[in-house]
């Protein structure tokens, strides 16, 4: 196999991403091997033989931790934090009466 760190991070500052997010066609190794200038590489990103993978998104914790608020998991009185005036403030506490 053929060392392709060149084409690959030359490809990332072309896509403007990081090198772990481009994808090399693997049965076009021999023409991606031989690129070695950015107007190749360019070329080579039209052709579709150097793609950007699309960016992952992962579940933050706080939604998590909603819906174990909504189901009445860990809020008993020792998970609160704060007073009670931090909790609810007595302003906002006016304004729903």
């Amino acid at each position: 196999m053929v060392s392709l760190k060149l084409q690959k991070r030359l490809a990332a500052s072309v896509l403007q991403c990081g090198q772990c997010k481009v994808w090399l066609h693997l049965n076009e190794v021999n023409e991606i091997f031989t690129a070695n200038s950015r107007q190749n590489i360019q070329k080579l990103v039209k052709d579709g033989f150097l793609i950007r993978n699309p960016t992952k998104v992962h579940l933050r914790h706080v939604p998590h931790m909603l819906w174990r608020q909504r189901d009445r998991v860990d809020t008993g009185r020792q998970k609160r934090r704060g007073t009670w005036e931090a909790q609810l403030p007595t302003k906002v506490k006016a304004h729903q009466d």
